[in-house]
């Protein structure tokens, strides 16, 4: 290896203690693998373990909800009192091994709840073409830190090393910090100090009940990409803020899943994406920070890293072409997985394509799909309404 492609695999311990092996972290994904009760599968079992496996620091099992009533999508995960803390353990041991971390994604979708099996509610009641959303009322905006916390007690009893808590891509926390969703007129809206609000007492609350050796990460937006919502100045006021709090790690991404937005990994141009915006953000913290968001070679990876302005980098999709892209990069085996090509892709078909592709990673099948999105998109969504059905009837009295 050359001194550049050393930076990319040199440790890097994080303010609570936790040693990352490398720079190189599965970010969060909707894997949408869960068994439509909140609980994991064997399937998803297998593919964090793969992961691990394949030579990254850490993977972040995306999604995962502290309550059923405001879930993404079914295939989420649900870590609450009634959940199969057996499932959970072995999820936990499986994407633990050869010196890497699993952690949970404190999700919440807010406003963007799938309709199927939630009741949507947001900082502020809107109406909108394809989003409806009632308002949280003050108690329940109270409740929420005393929620997450619970979770991430939990994660950390069943051996997970820490959770990330989700404040991007347009979900709950996000929406807080937007603008465009969060009209309140009390002490969470207005001014971005009032919107950052409830992320604070979140962030607080979760540290004090896991205590001071157990990871913190957050997913925070650079930019929501949409007219009215979070802009970048706004972001740097967020950083700024968390560089006074116990967080351990502040994953930078962009874009949001609002009704008819292209999410950021839809972007055809070369990555990474944001990191511009991470430098900005290097001026505001001393707290590690890693980028997320199109990094497909291993060069884009070496040069961020030696760069100096982050600290980690955060693949998804390449990953899910290539589950030993870490190991590969680090024997120089491989530097480049192949992306597939799509054109005219229908809304929601790329995303339903990597989905489904996930799914055929954790079955052991690791060459890609054809590209019929039309069809793809078709198997994604009658997936979805199995689950919704199953998921409604277990949760229908909890």
């Amino acid at each position: 290896m050359n001194t550049i492609t050393d930076n990319l695999f040199q440790p890097l311990t994080l303010p609570c203690g936790l040693i990352l092996k490398n720079r190189i972290v599965k970010s969060a994904m909707s894997d949408s693998l869960g068994d439509g009760c909140g609980n994991p599968t064997i399937e998803q079992i297998r593919l964090y373990n793969r992961w691990a496996s394949g030579g990254v620091a850490a993977a972040i099992v995306g999604e995962v909800q502290a309550t059923p009533h405001y879930a993404e999508k079914p295939g989420n995960l649900v870590l609450n009192a009634d959940a199969d803390n057996e499932k959970f353990q072995q999820l936990a041991n499986a994407g633990s091994i050869d010196e890497s971390h699993l952690w949970l994604q404190l999700g919440h979708a807010g406003a963007m709840a799938h309709p199927p099996i939630s009741s949507a509610k947001g900082p502020s009641a809107l109406s909108l073409p394809g989003l409806q959303c009632e308002a949280l009322t003050r108690d329940e905006i109270q409740e929420l830190p005393e929620l997450f916390a619970a979770f991430a007690m939990r994660a950390k009893d069943l051996g997970f090393s820490g959770v990330q808590v989700h404040a991007a891509h347009g979900f709950l926390l996000s929406q807080f910090l937007s603008p465009l969703f969060n009209k309140r007129t009390d002490e969470y809206g207005g001014s971005i100090q009032n919107r950052i609000r409830l992320l604070l007492l979140v962030i607080a609350q979760v540290r004090k009940a896991v205590g001071p050796h157990f990871a913190i990460a957050i997913k925070l937006n650079a930019t929501d990409q949409l007219e009215g919502g979070l802009n970048e100045q706004d972001s740097l006021e967020v950083v700024s803020a968390l560089d006074k709090t116990g967080i351990d790690l502040i994953d930078i991404s962009g874009g949001t899943y609002f009704p008819g937005a292209k999410s950021a990994s839809d972007n055809a141009g070369a990555g990474p994406y944001f990191l511009k915006f991470a430098t900005k953000a290097r001026q505001r913290t001393s707290k590690p920070l890693m980028l997320t968001g199109g990094f497909k070679t291993l060069a884009q990876a070496q040069s961020a890293i030696a760069g100096g302005n982050i600290d980690v980098v955060g693949i998804a999709r390449a990953l899910v072409l290539n589950p030993d892209l870490a190991n590969d990069w680090q024997q120089n085996i491989s530097t480049e997985p192949t992306f597939p090509r799509f054109s005219a892709a229908p809304e929601g078909g790329i995303t339903a394509w990597y989905t489904l592709q996930l799914t055929r990673l954790a079955e052991d099948h690791d060459d890609q799909m054809g590209q019929d999105l039309e069809q793809i998109l078709k198997v994604y969504n009658e997936r979805d309404s199995q689950r919704a059905a199953r998921w409604n009837k277990h949760f229908a009295s909890k």
